[in-house]
């Protein structure tokens, strides 16, 4: 456990100092050329913004973790020769960032033998941390944290769901439209804080596809460490592709049924 407390501890610090980077491009001029396409179908943007805070936090776990491996989105991956392995979205929502919205987010996540221990999403605009260990989650600001609990008890009927864009869902669309019809209320956009407002109980699903690890894995130790269920639609961690996540396992599983899972 004081191993775990220290890597949270850095964790948090690391990011914190790697978001201000980000933070002090946003809302900024951006030459044509700081953005950059690296979709090959839609637009999946990069900006310089991106690359800086991976390397500045690339460069902090290299300092004082030199064994432990990095995946990051942005640039290759450093094999580690310990079972601890940290896994970097410098810019989760950089279209968001791109036009004026606070609704990115920095995201740190910290692996052991391929399993996800820790998860951090820093949004440095409105000074809060979101952290967990799968057992407990905080919301940091400057003036202290608070646990979070995600809101228990909601039916399917009454539950609040959430997802970045529908067309993250174009390859099988209708069973995304199974679940939305039978909740309350659907909206778009939020990208990782969408997450971490379930952990804080404002929200009760999310649902997103195309993922890739380290769009998923950061927000993993968050959601379950408040409480929640987070898995793939077969019901194991989610790695890559679909993530469903909800408030309580009873919500959870209403929600694979309803999306055929």
């Amino acid at each position: 456990m004081a191993e775990l407390d220290e890597l949270l501890a850095f964790g948090q610090e690391a990011l914190t100092d790697a978001g201000a980077i980000a933070a002090a491009r946003f809302r900024k001029p951006l030459a044509a050329e700081a953005v950059e396409n690296k979709g090959e179908r839609g637009f999946d943007p990069v900006t310089a913004a991106d690359r800086a805070v991976e390397t500045a936090i690339r460069q902090r776990i290299a300092d004082r973790f030199p064994t432990h491996g990095i995946v990051g989105e942005e640039h290759e991956e450093v094999r580690g020769a310990s079972a601890w392995q940290w896994i970097v979205d410098p810019i989760d929502g950089t279209r968001a960032f791109l036009n004026g919205l606070p609704t990115w987010g920095c995201l740190l996540g910290l692996l052991r033998d391929g399993e996800p221990r820790l998860g951090f999403m820093r949004q440095p605009v409105v000074g809060e941390t979101f952290c967990g260990d799968g057992a407990r989650a905080w919301l940091c600001r400057d003036n202290g944290r608070r646990p979070l609990r995600t809101r228990r008890g909601a039916d399917l009927k009454d539950a609040a769901l959430r997802a970045t864009h529908p067309d993250m869902f174009r390859a099988a669309p209708r069973r995304f439209e199974r679940l939305a019809r039978r909740v309350r209320a659907t909206g778009y956009g939020g990208d990782c804080y969408n997450y971490c407002l379930l952990a804080h109980g404002l929200v009760d699903l999310v649902v997103e596809d195309r993922l890739k690890p380290y769009d998923i894995l950061p927000l993993v130790p968050i959601v379950r460490g408040a409480g929640g269920c987070v898995t793939d639609l077969a019901g194991d961690t989610p790695r890559r592709g679909m993530a469903i996540a909800a408030g309580d396992a009873t919500l959870h599983r209403a929600a694979l049924r309803a999306l055929g899972g």
